[in-house]
């Protein structure tokens, strides 16, 4: 019999002894407590069970009306039946309580708000996709990707980040990691250099594979180049518009020196343009890569723009870098859903992703503008950064303890991110970093209080801790 209603696996047996109606709300408590039916999950309609058990309906119904009547389920009108919220059975690990104190605000970095992304004009690109797609294109024959997101690709670029792209050079991905991955073995052999402190990513990657790097020092200006001049390496990776976590933009001055170091050391950039869509105050800064596209991997991603789970992603690489990470790509993953590719390429030619910025901009500006109030109150502090992105970097006395303050926070219910987790060497200047992408305004001041507390706490004990002037 065809039924558009959820299936339900029972165990069902005439000949025994209990009534079904009895079987039945056994069957179902057990599917419950046991978490094999979630909270929120429909059941079948009474007709549609009885149908599929072969029984009348009242049968159903009077052991529906039992189960919602003891809480099992829940019955909406017009919405079905669904299962309630109940206690699962003892012993399920899903039900034991997390240890630690309870974290109401967390500042992780780098994380969007999820509830911005545009559902209905990403359903809509979806459809468009679809309707357009030739048959060819279900088939993952080019691994650089789709043509037709390429040259969407190629023209925003070009608009929005001055990148010089020709869509013969460009490379569609799963994110920063896979695209990094992709870049390191066409690369080959090579020593790397990395901000310090810096995105903990590429460190934690390059280290993975047993690939030697060196780190280099960040101050206002970004990366420091005369000390990169100081090392072996032949790459460097950088984060020119934005700089992961200090907030800074490189210079005009150090972009010239860090072109030119490439340049002496026939090395390559790998340019992580991770959030640049996201200025606040004016326009940012071209790439790098359009200065000096022979020598910049150009790397964009869509996770801060539209959440990491789209798992999409681009390269802009140098011509001879194309046909290596082609014969990487066929040799791991093949390419990137064209169904995917298909449907950014329409949400991108149709301008819903530049509406979908202009509309985020302003949420994540206004997060920023009354957190930077609300800690520029807390005494002895000083938040630092380009009005940009979703993090910002808090500095803290000097001569008190990051960690210490962490922890203080936490007991209060509120996560706070180390400077230190970010650094390859120590260093006496403690900081803290501070995410508000997916904060809601109320949330975020009540961490920045709540945090303030911990600072003041941490200030008392430790007399030797110095405030800012």
């Amino acid at each position: 019999m065809g039924t558009s209603a959820p299936e339900l696996f029972l165990t069902f047996d005439r000949s025994r002894p209990r009534g079904l109606r009895v079987q039945i709300e056994d069957g179902l408590r057990s599917a419950i407590r046991s978490g094999r039916l979630a909270p929120g999950s429909a059941v079948p309609s009474t007709r549609a069970l009885a149908a599929d058990l072969g029984i009348t309906r009242k049968v159903v119904v009077e052991a529906y009306d039992q189960l919602i009547a003891e809480g099992y389920l829940l019955s909406r009108r017009g919405a079905g039946t669904v299962v309630n919220q109940v206690h699962r059975d003892a012993g399920n690990p899903a039900e034991i309580a997390e240890t630690g104190p309870r974290i109401d605000v967390d500042f992780r970095p780098g994380r969007p708000d999820l509830g911005l992304f545009p559902r209905a004009a990403w359903s809509k690109a979806a459809r468009a996709a679809l309707r357009a797609m030739p048959t060819t294109d279900f088939a993952d024959e080019d691994p650089r990707g789709l043509l037709t997101l390429r040259q969407a690709l190629a023209d925003y670029l070009g608009r929005v980040r001055g990148v010089r792209a020709d869509p013969a050079t460009i490379i569609v991905c799963a994110g920063f990691g896979h695209g990094f991955d992709l870049a390191v073995h066409a690369l080959g052999a090579a020593r790397y250099a990395v901000e310090d402190p810096g995105y903990p990513g590429p460190r934690g990657h390059l280290a993975a594979l047993g690939i030697p790097f060196d780190p280099v020092p960040v101050d206002q200006d970004g990366l420091v180049v005369d000390r990169l001049r100081e090392t072996s390496a032949r790459v460097a990776v950088v984060t020119p518009a934005h700089q992961s976590p200090m907030g800074v933009v490189l210079s005009p001055d150090r972009r010239t020196q860090l072109i030119d170091w490439a340049n002496e050391v026939d090395g390559y950039l790998i340019e992580d343009d991770y959030d640049a869509e996201y200025r606040y105050d004016r326009r940012p800064v071209g790439a790098v890569q359009g200065v000096a596209p022979e020598r910049v991997i150009y790397c964009g991603t869509t996770s801060k723009t539209l959440g990491s789970g789209v798992r999409l992603g681009w390269l802009v690489v140098p011509p001879e870098l194309v046909d290596p990470i082609v014969a990487r790509r066929r040799a791991t993953d093949g390419s990137t859903s064209t169904i995917l590719q298909a449907t950014f390429a329409d949400f991108l030619t149709s301008g819903d992703f530049d509406r979908h910025l202009r509309r985020s901009r302003l949420v994540y500006r206004e997060r920023r503008d009354a957190l930077i109030g609300a800690v520029g109150r807390i005494p002895g502090v000083a938040p630092s950064g380009i009005s940009a992105g979703l993090n910002m970097l808090l500095a803290l006395p000097k001569g008190m303890n990051e960690n210490d303050v962490a922890a203080e926070a936490s007991a209060l219910g509120v996560r706070v991110y180390p400077l230190a987790d970010f650094r390859v060497a120590r260093s006496d200047s403690p900081g803290l970093v501070l995410g508000y992408g997916a904060l809601s305004l109320g949330k975020a001041l009540r961490g920045a209080n709540s945090l303030g507390a911990a600072i003041s706490r941490c200030a008392a004990e430790d007399p030797a801790a110095q405030r800012l002037s």
